[in-house]
């Protein structure tokens, strides 16, 4: 049997992301050598590719970064958390941000063609599973351009890399002040739409039906039944529409409310929770 520390053990598999019994059988083959099992694992990586298509990627991080008045956000996921806080993984994740920035990518086609460390997005996803053994992928991306674009980033756990991030565009002369604490809500209250506008009208209708079909079921009184339908929709609205949302550190406001004192107008925002 090589010989190998523990030490050299941990600082394989912080490198590789690969579990416990695949780095010692690395070492084993490679009779201790770290560089030469680093190569085993990733060759062995490769090999399975194929077999790693069907797993299921629920675990990952997000990652922002806003150049001017554009700002990028990207998902990568993996299969475990133990890849998901690897270095590895997480440079690679930097890297997948790096190619949208650079490329100024508006979609997720546009991103797996982008470059990176000279090489396609879509051959970096296929050499990172590899080295890590387990199935990697770029789930998405989001652009949000706007005169002021305020990120944010959040942690569900201190051991994690960011799993909640959210962009906001926004205008006005106060549009920076207020934009950063609209951004923490959104990553709290996860609202779908920007606006009443937003929401398609087949949705809206939907809402009106059930709410109409509910009343009814409930044997309300029929004069009533347009304001049960109107009140229903107004909290329909309320869950899912950003500016109609309680502002989280004020619930007596309403966002919208909030941007308005500000002098400022959201423009667009986008939300990626891992997983979700």
């Amino acid at each position: 049997m090589a010989n190998y520390t523990a030490a050299e053990i941990k600082a394989l598999r912080e490198r590789t992301g690969a579990g416990m019994l695949d780095v010692k059988k690395a070492l084993d083959e490679a009779d201790g050598d770290l560089q030469k099992a680093q190569e085993i694992i990733r060759v062995k990586g490769l090999k399975g590719v194929t077999k790693r298509e069907g797993r299921a990627t629920a675990e990952g991080l997000v990652a922002a970064r806003v150049e001017g008045t554009v700002g990028y956000l990207v998902e990568v996921n993996s299969e475990t958390d133990f890849v998901a806080k690897s270095a590895p993984f997480v440079e690679f994740g930097n890297k997948v941000l790096e190619a949208a920035v650079a490329a100024d990518a508006s979609s997720l086609e546009e991103l797996m063609e982008a470059q990176a460390d000279g090489k396609a997005v879509s051959e970096l996803v296929t050499e990172t599973g590899a080295l890590l053994g387990e199935k990697v992928v770029v789930r998405r991306l989001a652009r949000v351009e706007g005169e002021n674009v305020a990120v944010y980033l959040h942690k569900t756990s201190k051991d994690l890399p960011a799993q909640v991030g959210v962009l906001l565009a926004a205008s006005g002369a106060q549009a920076d002040q207020v934009a950063h604490d609209v951004a923490v809500h959104i990553a709290a209250m996860s609202p779908t739409f920007l606006s009443e506008e937003d929401v398609p009208a087949a949705t809206v209708e939907s809402e009106k039906r059930v709410a109409e079909e509910t009343a009814r079921a409930e044997g309300k009184p029929e004069k009533i039944i347009p304001n049960i339908i109107n009140g229903r929709l107004k909290g329909y609205y309320k869950d899912v529409v950003l500016l109609d949302q309680d502002f989280a550190k004020d619930s007596k406001k309403t966002v919208g409310k909030v941007l308005e004192e500000a002098g400022a107008t959201a423009t667009a925002f986008a939300r990626f929770r891992v997983g979700a």
